[in-house]
């Protein structure tokens, strides 16, 4: 159903919060149109407003018996993250070409970088969040993807017993996304997480004594 819709709504207006970039240039051509706030809007047979980016309603433009719609206003309701290159002045929807790793700017009380516990299986990972606490105990850290990616691909690692309810949850709406189990046995396992709209982020996981955590954050990362 969302794929379908995206196609059909692919003539967007560019209204709020994509930046002052996106209307830099000489290709702009001046127009008469009209906002119109009495088209209403539906997702999936359920009434919908569309809002900027502060929450605030927006209404789309009506020029040329062409309706054009707020496309980030579209996107929250689709559930499709929308950025912008200002670099290129192009608008990104969905998932991102390249992946961005989650090391930059990532803090937590187990994050490390020395090589006597960023490697795993013979292979060094240079940037890991590792965790060899003691006693039994939740393994936690935050994320802050701020609204800019589709995906998160996260990888981790149960070394010496499983860890039971590893979760990801939106912390703005206390909403888990992903939860599972990580058993030792499989090794590193990479969890897929559909991350559109989500400004933060709350891994959590329960850890047995004795046992560690391990996560690379460099092949861990926001798509």
């Amino acid at each position: 159903m969302k794929k379908k819709m995206t196609a059909g709504l692919i003539v967007f207006a560019v209204l709020g919060g994509m930046g002052t970039g996106v209307y830099a240039g000489s290709n702009l051509q001046e127009i008469k149109a009209f906002l119109n706030p009495g088209i209403k809007f539906k997702m999936d047979g359920q009434p919908v407003q569309l809002k900027n980016s502060s929450g605030a309603v927006v209404a789309p433009i009506t020029y040329n018996n062409t309706t054009y719609l707020p496309v980030r206003a579209v996107s929250d309701v689709l559930g499709v993250t929308v950025n912008f290159d200002a670099a290129s002045n192009t608008i990104l929807l969905g998932e991102q070409t390249k992946g961005v790793s989650i090391a930059a700017g990532f803090d937590s009380s187990y994050h490390t970088k020395d090589p006597d516990k960023t490697v795993y299986k013979d292979k060094d990972y240079k940037d890991v969040h590792f965790d060899n606490g003691s006693g039994t105990r939740a393994t936690s850290f935050m994320l802050y993807p701020d609204k800019k990616y589709q995906k998160l691909y996260l990888q981790v690692a149960a070394i010496g017993d499983d860890i039971k309810d590893f979760s990801i949850i939106d912390s703005d709406t206390d909403t888990v996304l992903k939860k599972q189990n990580i058993t030792a046995q499989e090794g590193l396992t990479t969890i897929e997480v559909n991350i559109a709209g989500v400004s933060k982020l709350y891994v959590t996981g329960d850890v047995k004594d004795g046992s560690s955590v391990f996560i690379p954050l460099t092949t861990s990362y926001y798509q």
